[in-house]
């Protein structure tokens, strides 16, 4: 049987691994109550652009613009996780190696964690859940590509993780477990593309979301055992503000 390694941190040293970035965690921040969506920006003045940014995510995607978008290159394979429990979500940490090249950019695949229900809507409908994979490029830029999730069959592919999901404050690794990462994508890797921003304080924009349109599917003792730690972590939806939305044809 695989061994699992846990330390046990301080939260405050947990959520010094963001969902993000490596921003410095600031004032304590929630999805509920005074802490909530609603007061990140009172929260710190790093904050502000929470309530006066005008390319924040998530958005309702709707109305989209058929464009010549590139094709998504998942230069994806094995990697053994570190799988961190910091306060906001459940956080996949990958070793460097695992990379997505867009066009003329290419980036290295960070982490990716879950959100439930997903943040962003499609045409107004939330899925079940959503995991954004987080890409940084050599310019510093952030590139999200989002995997909405929908109830299905049992997924072997995040079994490794949704069975052994940390309590806050953990990080955890396993001896001997290694994510098959092309398996946690759908196969069709169709997409809609906009501009956009951190859903999480301190909400920069600049960051280049892509999220696919057809979703995996996750059994629903999966889905329920994220949701017993976390049963809503997702910021409500922003305004789009005009921008405009791309879909890959």
């Amino acid at each position: 049987m695989p061994h699992r390694h846990l330390l046990r941190t301080t939260v405050a040293a947990a959520l010094a691994l963001a969902a993000w970035s490596s921003h410095a965690e600031g004032p304590h921040w929630s999805y509920a109550g005074h802490g909530g969506p609603m007061h990140w920006a009172h929260l710190d003045a790093a904050f502000e652009a929470c309530a006066n940014g005008t390319r924040q995510s998530p958005i309702d995607i709707r109305d989209a613009v058929k464009a010549e978008l590139p094709a998504l290159g998942f230069q994806y394979g094995g990697a053994e996780p570190t799988i961190v429990n910091n306060g906001h979500t459940i956080q996949v940490n990958l070793p460097a190696g695992q990379s997505l090249s867009v066009g003329d950019k290419t980036y290295e695949l960070l982490q990716f964690h879950f959100h439930t229900p997903s943040e962003e809507q499609i045409a107004g409908k939330h899925a079940a859940m959503v995991a954004h994979f987080v890409h940084r490029n050599a310019a510093g830029e952030l590139g999200v590509v989002g995997v909405l999730i929908q109830p299905g069959k049992s997924n072997a592919a995040y079994a490794p993780i949704f069975e052994h999901l940390p309590r806050t404050g953990e990080r955890i690794t396993v001896d001997g477990l290694k994510l098959d990462l092309p398996a946690l994508l759908p196969a069709d890797k169709g997409y809609y593309a906009f501009e956009g921003s951190l859903t999480t304080p301190p909400c920069s924009e600049g960051v280049n979301w892509m999220v696919l349109k057809t979703p995996v599917r996750l059994g629903a003792d999966q889905i329920k055992a994220f949701r017993r730690i976390y049963n809503a972590n997702a910021r409500p939806i922003q305004a789009a503000n005009g921008r405009v939305i791309k879909e890959s044809m």
